[in-house]
């Protein structure tokens, strides 16, 4: 018989909480934030566009969640990655699809597992990082 290896995933539940704060966030920094959360495999797993977001925010945030997840780094460590590698920072910017290289998204880890991500946009990239921030201290989730 074939043994199986379920991972783990960040549920509904954890996801909306990390929603929540981020939002509470980004209304203390005044400045409405698209916030995306995707699940271990780069699915949306919940989703806001708070009131006065940018439209353009909304791909960007999912995004960011979707490079966090899928490289298992936050995004804003991308671009230290590649600066010092011309074939990186020529090609990575154009030959990953969806590869964002700037602050606001963080893979979600327990115990050392990538259970999911969370992707912020809407301002600086330092403020979609303070609000996505927000969201990952709501889980108890170590920043980094």
């Amino acid at each position: 018989m074939a043994q199986t290896f379920p991972k783990a995933s960040i549920t509904t539940e954890a996801a909306h909480e990390a929603i929540a704060a981020a939002e509470a966030k980004a209304r203390e920094i005044d400045t409405p934030m698209v916030i995306a959360v995707v699940d271990d495999g780069g699915v949306l797993k919940a989703f806001s566009r708070m009131d006065g977001a940018a439209l353009l925010s909304v791909q960007v945030a999912q995004d960011k969640a979707y490079t966090a997840v899928g490289f298992s780094m936050p995004t804003h460590g991308w671009h230290d990655f590649i600066k010092d590698d011309p074939p990186l920072a020529d090609g990575a910017p154009t030959g990953i699809e969806r590869l964002v290289i700037f602050g606001g998204g963080y893979p979600i880890q327990v115990d050392g597992q990538v259970v999911g991500a969370i992707g912020v946009s809407g301002g600086h990239y330092s403020q979609d990082q303070q609000v996505a921030e927000a969201g990952l201290q709501a889980l108890g989730v170590p920043v980094g």
